[in-house]
């Protein structure tokens, strides 16, 4: 099992999230567009209290009982070998290095997408709700928020890209399961891991 249910359903509630995020704030960016979809008012609420909702899943998973899966991951997460740096310095092309449960990239998206999360929620705070702010600090929010936006939406194209291109990766976060073969020839650290422990 390399995903379970709680893992899987998060990361499918997520990008449901990601998603209305995004095409919400394609017609609030875009003047021209706002008059095509209309009801800018609404558009903006569903984006806002969609963005303001995006860490409660997050936190849901990771805090009961049910999340132990999820918690070992994401130390997973924070812990990089020598190997998985030289990995990364050679944009996966060092086919000796003996690849954990996640991928270099795999940690990077985590982290970004838990870091994007955080400061979209900030920025997005500061510029919904703008009373109590000096307008550098709007000004400032506006600014970040925007250009993390760009990033985000370059990031889930990316992601896309390669679920679509790597089919038994994606299946798993289908199912949850990917063959003792899959797991020793891209993931090898963690088939010796899972062996040992069966």
């Amino acid at each position: 099992m390399r995903f379970d249910g709680v893992e899987r359903a998060l990361h499918w509630v997520n990008a449901a999230m990601f998603s209305v995020l995004v095409l919400t704030a394609i017609p609030l960016y875009f003047g021209s567009l706002a008059a095509v979809v209309g009801h800018r008012d609404v558009v903006a609420r569903i984006h806002v209290w969609t963005g303001v909702f995006l860490p409660v899943p997050v936190l849901l998973s990771v805090l009961g009982p049910w999340g132990r899966t999820l918690r070992a991951d994401l130390r997973r997460v924070n812990r990089w070998s020598a190997g998985e740096l030289a990995w990364l310095r050679s944009f996966g092309r060092d086919a000796f290095v003996r690849l954990d449960k996640l991928n270099p990239g795999q940690k990077l998206n985590v982290s970004f997408t838990g870091g994007s999360i955080v400061v979209m929620l900030m920025t997005g705070a500061v510029m919904w709700w703008f009373g109590p702010f000096p307008d550098s600090w709007r000004t400032g929010a506006t600014f970040v928020h925007d250009v993390l936006a760009t990033f985000i939406v370059v990031v889930i194209v990316g992601h896309v890209g390669m679920a679509l291109t790597h089919p038994a990766s994606l299946r798993s976060m289908i199912t949850g399961r990917v063959s003792r073969r899959w797991a020793r020839r891209h993931a090898p650290a963690w088939a010796d891991e899972m062996a040992a422990e069966s």
